[in-house]
Formats: structure tokens, C-alpha cells, sequence
């Protein structure tokens, strides 16, 4: 009886020679993502294991990307063809000849879980040798064509430049993706041959050689021709990352998030809004963000690795990377919150404000022009312009420390290691390089001296000759 307990194998060898970059194909991203990441995560939705990787273009980098992962690798070296790059991976699949095996390749990022689940479905009622997953085509092109038996069979697949004119008006093509039911792959695995030009060993000939042992090789359709699109140029590449794009915001509205345009917001696959976000024009979303109900964000506005709270509002212009903003806080426009902060309740930062490793308490203001690194700032804070915290001493961050309900002045310098208490004023202007007691007054600046017509004078100097002095 053939199981539907898949293992699998994704062949990610390629060179991605016409894409003429240094990156290996399988890393190059698509929304944020590799090629192979994307792929992998198909895979897995189907439960496969184990599942092998096949590499061999910079394995090594390949192997590193994906170190994390419940996988091992097979490195192809020196490549020589698709058929070769799977008997690169025998020695594992052949140790689990009960479970059928699941061939894809790593370069087709819109391929879904649940499509790769229907294949081994139907591979398991077949009861077939192999289920090739097709498509249909409109214009096939210079694809092969998948030609079937009465019964639906697949009798064999012809390329485009050998098949007759009947031939060549069928629409179905073989997508490269396949269930094998491993004792019927492995002998006519062990037979193939180069022959071809390119002397490499063809896994499509393997479907041949079953036919013509007797087996049964079944084939499904694929609804979505998207899906099996590979790619092998950046034009490509662009192409599957408009659609993959595309798919994530589409998912989104239909759960409730208002993306007010779609064809300049960026939406990652790990991002999560909840019902009622709005998100406006030439926006990015990346990374491990979620925006919580109610909240806004843009336009213009980038949030990597954050959590926006509900009702909170990030404007226009702000960069925001692995921080978090709570319920109804407000940022920018023109802000930057870098890594480890956190922005209180009802609290706001406005335009032109640096934060850096620093809580801004609830209900407290950073208005204008300021940085803050960092620092611990309570509740109920105003931060007046130009404000900063003098944080770094040349080998060294300190710590500054404002506590609930102070005031700092405009143009303020606080030299860290600082604390202000509760309750106290800076006075605007001063660099303060002492703590502050609580509901004390804080001044360091300069007096003032005013010289009383010293601008007159500046314009009309006095004589420095008799003669002049006459005058």
C-alpha cells in the first residue's frame, strides 16, 4: 500500500548564471525572503520528513541561510543535471522507502503548502508510481507537453521541438514538481543516462523510463498556473514578488486590515493587522511587525520587526526597526525609533526625533528635534527641542534616567550617567552633567551679558587720529 507520509527533496543547486549576480539564485529574496525559504515553508506545511536540500552553487552560504531549519543537505559538485541532483540525495530517501517522496524545486516561491498536500492526496489514491503536478497553458510555447491515455494516465512527456503539430495544441505542461513512490523510483533512477548534448542526467526521463517498464504515472492540475513559475532572472524575480505580494494583501483586506494602495504598500508574509488598520500609501511593513486594531500607519513610513499598539498612529516619513509603540501612541512625522524602544500609552514623538534603546513613558512628548539614547523616561515627561542625552563617552553608553512629570527645557544637554527626579525643571539651554533632585530647578548656562550699544559702536568705530577725531 503507498503511504501518503511524505518525505521530500528540493533541488537548489542552480547557479542562476543569467541573473549575473554573486548571490546564489536560491537566496536571492522576494519579500523579504529567499527563493528557498519560500519554498521550504510549502514543504513543510505538508508534515514532510525528513527533508533534504540539494545544493551546489556556494553550498556552503546556501547552507548557512538555512542552519536553522529541521534539514539536511546533499551537495551536488559538479552538477550535471536534475536527475543527477536527486540521486545526490538517494542515500536518504532510499533509507524510507515507505514514504513517498516529494521532488521540488527551489526556485518557485509561489508554490502553496496546501497545493503540494492535493498532489500527495491524489498520488495516494492513484496508487501510481509517480504524480507529476501540471498546468495549463493557454499558449504552452516552448514547454513539454504532458500526453495522457485514454484512462488520464500520462504516456509520456514530448518537448516542444519534437512533437507534431496534434501535439503541440495540448495545454498541459509538467510543472517540474512530483510524489514518487520511492521501490519504483529507485531502479529506473539508477538507469538513466546523458543523452544529450549537455551529457546530464534528465530527471524528466525518469517518467519515460516507468512508462515503459509498465507503470502508472498520473499527473494533477494545478488551478493556479502562478504557482509553478520559476525563476531564473531578476525580471523573474520581480514578477514573483509582485505576485507573492500581491497574495499577502489580498489575504489581508479579505481579514479586515484597509490598505488604501495596494500597488505601493509592501507587505511581508510574517506581518500580522488585525481588523480596522489602516495602512497608506508607500508603505513597508517587514519582518516580525504587527499592527494592533485600529492603528495607522504611513504614508511613507517603514516598520521592520515592531509592534504598532491599538489606536496608535506612526504618520508620515518614520522609520521604525524592533521597537514597540503602545495603544494610542503617536509618531512622527519625520521619526526614527531604532532597536530596543518603547513608546508608552498616549505618548508622542514628533518630527525629527531619534529614540535609540529608550522608554518614553505614557502620556509623555518628545515634540521636535531631539535624541534620546539610552534612556528611561517616566510618565507625564515633556522632552522641550533640541533635547539630547549624551550617551556615549567614546567607549562607553550610559544611562540617562527622567522621572515622572519632569520638564527638560528646549536645547537641553543631559550628560550621562544622569537622573532627573521627579517633578524637576531643566532650565532651557543647560547642560546639565549632575542628578537633578525631585521638584528641583536645574540651571546650567552661561549669564547672560547684554553690552549696551556695543552694536553702534561696531558699525561706527571710534577715530584713532587727531585728524579723523577733527572730522
Amino acid at each position: 500500500m503507498i503511504t501518503i507520509e511524505p518525505q521530500a527533496v528540493i533541488l537548489a543547486a542552480g547557479k542562476g548564471t543569467r541573473m549575473r549576480s554573486d548571490r546564489p539564485k536560491v537566496l536571492q529574496p522576494v519579500l523579504g525572503t529567499p527563493l528557498l525559504g519560500h519554498v521550504l515553508r510549502a514543504v513543510e506545511a505538508t508534515g514532510a520528513d525528513p527533508i533534504t536540500i540539494v545544493v551546489g552553487h556556494k553550498a556552503a552560504e546556501v547552507e548557512q541561510a538555512f542552519s536553522d531549519r529541521r534539514v539536511s543537505f546533499r551537495r551536488q559538485d559538479p552538477p550535471k543535471g536534475t536527475g543527477h541532483a536527486l540521486q545526490t540525495a538517494q542515500d536518504v530517501f532510499s533509507r524510507h522507502p515507505e514514504q513517498t517522496l516529494l521532488v521540488v524545486y527551489g526556485d518557485t516561491p509561489l508554490l502553496r503548502g496546501q497545493t503540494l498536500v492535493r498532489l500527495l492526496e491524489a498520488h495516494g489514491n492513484s496508487r501510481a508510481a509517480a504524480t507529476l503536478l501540471t498546468v495549463r497553458l493557454d499558449d504552452a510555447g516552448a514547454y513539454g507537453r504532458v500526453l495522457r491515455d485514454a484512462n488520464g494516465n500520462v504516456r509520456r512527456i514530448v518537448e516542444a521541438k519534437d512533437a507534431t503539430l496534434e501535439e503541440r495544441a495540448v495545454k498541459e505542461i509538467n510543472a517540474g514538481i512530483y510524489a514518487f513512490h520511492v521501490p519504483s523510483l529507485l531502479p529506473v533512477l539508477s538507469e538513466l543516462k546523458p543523452q544529450n548534448a549537455q551529457g546530464e542526467y534528465y530527471l524528466t526521463d525518469v517518467i519515460g523510463l516507468l512508462v515503459a517498464g509498465g507503470q502508472i504515472v498520473s499527473a494533477m492540475t494545478v488551478n493556479d498556473p502562478q504557482e509553478v513559475v520559476g525563476v531564473n532572472t531578476f525580471e523573474e524575480l520581480a514578477l514573483v514578488n509582485q505576485g507573492l505580494r500581491e497574495r499577502v494583501l489580498v489575504s489581508l483586506m479579505q481579514s479586515g486590515a484597509r490598505i488604501e494602495d495596494p500597488a505601493t504598500t509592501h507587505i511581508g508574509l510574517e506581518v500580522v493587522l488585525e481588523h480596522d488598520v489602516v495602512v497608506r500609501p508607500f508603505t513597508m511593513l517587514e519582518g516580525k511587525t504587527t499592527v494592533r486594531s485600529g492603528a495607522s500607519v504611513g504614508p511613507f513610513s517603514r516598520v521592520v520587526d515592531s509592534e504598532i499598539g491599538p489606536g496608535a498612529n506612526v504618520l508620515d516619513h518614520c522609520f521604525l526597526n524592533n521597537c514597540v509603540v503602545e495603544a494610542g501612541a503617536s509618531i512622527g512625522p519625520f521619526a526614527h525609533l531604532r532597536p530596543e524602544t518603547r513608546i508608552g500609552r498616549n505618548a508622542r514623538v514628533g518630527n525629527f526625533v531619534e529614540l535609540k534603546k529608550t522608554v518614553l513613558g505614557e502620556g509623555s512628548k518628545a515634540p521636535h528635534l531631539s535624541y534620546l539614547g539610552d534612556a528611561t523616561i517616566g510618565p507625564s515627561v515633556n522632552v522641550g527641542a533640541g533635547t539630547i542625552t549624551c550617551n556615549y563617552d567614546g567607549k562607553t553608553k550610559h544611562a540617562t534616567r527622567i522621572e515622572s512629570g519632569a520638564f527638560i527645557g528646549s536645547n537641553s544637554t543631559l550628560v550621562a550617567p544622569v537622573t532627573v527626579g521627579e517633578g524637576a525643571y531643566v532650565g532651557a539651554g543647560s547642560v546639565v552633567t549632575e542628578d537633578v533632585p525631585a521638584d528641583a530647578l536645574a540651571l546650567g548656562r552661561a549669564r547672560q551679558v547684554v553690552k549696551p550699544e556695543w552694536a553702534r559702536k561696531k558699525q561706527r568705530p571710534e577715530p584713532t587720529t587727531a585728524g579723523e577725531r577733527q572730522k
